[in-house]
């Protein structure tokens, strides 16, 4: 039987892509403005500044998608801000049954207000903490550098510094068509020389010499979206599939690709959710992740995602567990820590998700209603 949003939302869920300041509560945005005076917002209700929002991010490219983020961030700029909107996070995740997530931030946009870099990164990991206490959920932090900006070097000197208290890994994000990777080669190797972490926003905006560039010039671990490596992937008309030399790399490798349906379709890296590269990614068995991207501008949640998925591709619940430890595979904790969610979180919490779907259709079977459930076939791959 199809799974509801509610029986999803129940599961143990991992989250590897989400912005900061693409997640707000819509009365959190009214309310911080209204306390720094900022008037930019169309309204003070919260639902209409929501779907404002959210209908500019779907404007079909990359770059109009970002302009909305101007308004979150402006209500970011302080430590009380940055501290609440980062213990909100924590806690709309653990509600929405996620167990562990990596949030990303780029500390150089909330600086205008007169913070330190590290005062940035200090307020942010304060709210995790906060949020996070006496919930399911770890949550740790990825330092995002601006690839449009000059200041790769610093942030990923950041991060770096702050490793210790729940900083994870370094990006970078932003247009990616004319801005590649490899401008910023002396922060990546930095950071490969700390022996740390690297995802690189690639293969969204922009298709495969992104890719390319992020993996074998920037020593990319993960890739963010990675969704035009489809681009190297031929289906013919009998149904033949055949790999170029690039994806063949990123799936003999087990590279992540960190995709994110719906913002994904919003921002014009694919056509629909239906024509998502995802099904034909996870029929191949590429290392694919389901991930938000941005919360609020796209109108998403990580069990949202999922249903959505279940609704197009009819996937289940061994579809979801895979996807659940692929991501948890994936994830930049040290790998005793991930081994530990894997086995007393994920896989028990999705035998207790597919029981009480057994328990449902059997149910339904004996009132004369024909039911069928996916069985689990495995660990992620």
């Amino acid at each position: 039987m199809p799974q509801t949003i509610e029986e999803i939302r129940a599961a143990p869920k991992v989250l590897l892509h989400d912005h900061l300041d693409g997640g707000l509560r819509p009365s959190t945005v009214v309310e911080l403005a209204h306390e720094i005076g900022y008037d930019q917002l169309p309204s003070d209700d919260p639902d209409e500044v929501a779907r404002w929002l959210t209908r500019g991010a779907r404007r079909g490219h990359l770059k109009y998608y970002l302009d909305a983020f101007q308004h979150t961030v402006a209500v970011m700029q302080t430590r009380e801000a940055l501290i609440r909107v980062a213990a909100e996070c924590a806690e709309d995740l653990a509600d929405d049954g996620v167990v562990y997530a990596e949030v990303r931030f780029a500390p150089e946009l909330h600086v205008a207000g007169g913070l330190s870099l590290d005062e940035v990164v200090e307020a942010v990991l304060e709210g995790f903490r906060r949020g996070s206490a006496g919930r399911r959920i770890t949550v740790y932090a990825l330092l995002t550098a601006m690839r449009t900006a000059a200041r790769s070097l610093e942030i990923a000197e950041l991060a770096v510094r702050h490793r210790d208290e729940g900083v994870v890994g370094f990006d970078i994000a932003g247009a990616e068509a004319g801005s590649p990777p490899s401008r910023h080669l002396d922060a990546f190797q930095y950071v490969a020389r700390e022996n740390f972490h690297i995802t690189i926003h690639a293969g969204e905006g922009f298709g495969l010499p992104s890719i390319w560039e992020a993996l074998q010039w920037c020593g990319a671990e993960r890739l963010g979206h990675g969704v035009r490596i489809v681009d190297d992937i031929h289906v013919s008309s009998d149904g033949t599939v055949s790999l170029g030399r690039l994806a063949s790399y990123v799936r003999d490798q087990r590279i992540p690709l960190e995709l994110c349906p719906t913002s994904n379709v919003q921002t014009g890296a694919a056509p629909s959710i239906a024509e998502h590269p995802i099904g034909l990614l996870r029929q191949l068995s590429f290392r694919v992740t389901v991930n938000t991207d941005n919360r609020l501008m796209s109108a998403v949640t990580l069990s949202s995602e999922f249903h959505t998925l279940a609704q197009t591709f009819g996937y289940g619940w061994s579809d979801f567990e895979w996807l659940t430890i692929n991501a948890m595979k994936s994830a930049f904790a040290p790998f005793d820590h991930r081994l530990h969610i894997i086995n007393t979180v994920i896989k028990p919490g999705f035998a207790i998700a597919r029981a009480a779907s057994d328990a449902v259709v059997r149910r339904s079977a004996g009132a004369g209603v024909l039911g069928q459930w996916t069985v689990a076939d495995g660990p992620g791959g």
